[in-house]
């Protein structure tokens, strides 16, 4: 069954709808990030662009649903929901987590030859598939010793986490997203034909320049690569040049 432009379902989420958009954004969270994380790009770019962010389970209005413990199952049924959208040229936007699901995502489009495929695949604060750190298993650490990393990456509101019903709430799902992102492997020789566009933080712990370049081997439709100040969350510490890169992706997107 399509679903309508207007239209919310428990995955897939609209801030601003509208009824003669000329083209899409799709938004994926990062590792314990929530749809909401994206209200400020879909205050940006709606209702001119569909701008559509993603529910995983586990977490908000989904809290009771099973969580996703690993990236293939999880970018499957992704896959699954976005067909159901109508037919728009489409960008993709992940951050950190939502990075790797918004590229294996988009080569499962790619692979079934549907029109959904974006044009572009925009990956943020997030290293390369080829780039992966198999002894980095933060997702197996106690309470505070994965509290403490969180707090290095700036992008958990550390003052909630020390409610104790806070923690308990928010804390499994964060937890899971983390095991998920860190067993994943990524197959070799799934190069897009999408382009693909890399975007980090010039201090980000989890996404060195030179990692973040290696994306360049997944793609045969285009690369480029933009640094911006501050850490794993630049993106919301200074957001408007972030912004402005989206918007170049998106205006050629429309132009096309």
């Amino acid at each position: 069954m399509s679903i309508a432009d207007d239209t919310t379902t428990s995955w897939l989420r609209r801030f601003r709808a509208g009824t003669e958009q000329t083209g899409r954004l799709v938004c994926f969270p990062h590792a314990g990030g929530a749809a909401t994380f994206f209200y400020p790009v879909a205050a940006r770019f709606g209702p001119a662009i569909d701008v559509v962010a993603l529910q995983y389970p586990g977490r908000q209005d989904r809290r009771a649903e099973p969580m996703v413990a690993d990236i293939a199952t999880l970018a499957d049924r992704i896959t699954d929901e976005l067909v159901r959208l109508s037919d728009k040229p489409t960008v993709f936007l992940g951050h950190s987590m939502g990075a790797v699901l918004a590229y294996e995502t988009a080569w499962r489009l790619e692979q079934r030859g549907s029109t959904h495929a974006p044009r572009t695949v925009i990956v943020s604060g997030r290293r390369a598939p080829s780039a992966a750190r198999p002894d980095e298993q933060i997702y197996l650490r106690d309470d505070a010793t994965f509290l403490a990393e969180l707090e290095k990456l700036n992008g958990t509101a550390m003052s909630l986490m020390e409610d104790d019903e806070m923690r308990r709430l928010t804390l499994p799902a964060i937890r899971n997203d983390y095991r998920a992102v860190e067993t994943h492997r990524g197959e070799p020789g799934r190069a897009l034909g999408a382009a693909i566009t890399a975007l980090t933080g010039t201090e980000d712990p989890q996404a060195r320049l030179d990692e973040v370049e290696q994306w360049r081997d997944f793609t045969t439709g285009g690369f480029r690569m933009a640094s911006f100040p501050g850490g794993h969350f630049y993106l919301v510490e200074k957001p408007a040049p972030v912004m402005d890169e989206v918007d170049r992706e998106l205006s050629a997107l429309v132009r096309v």
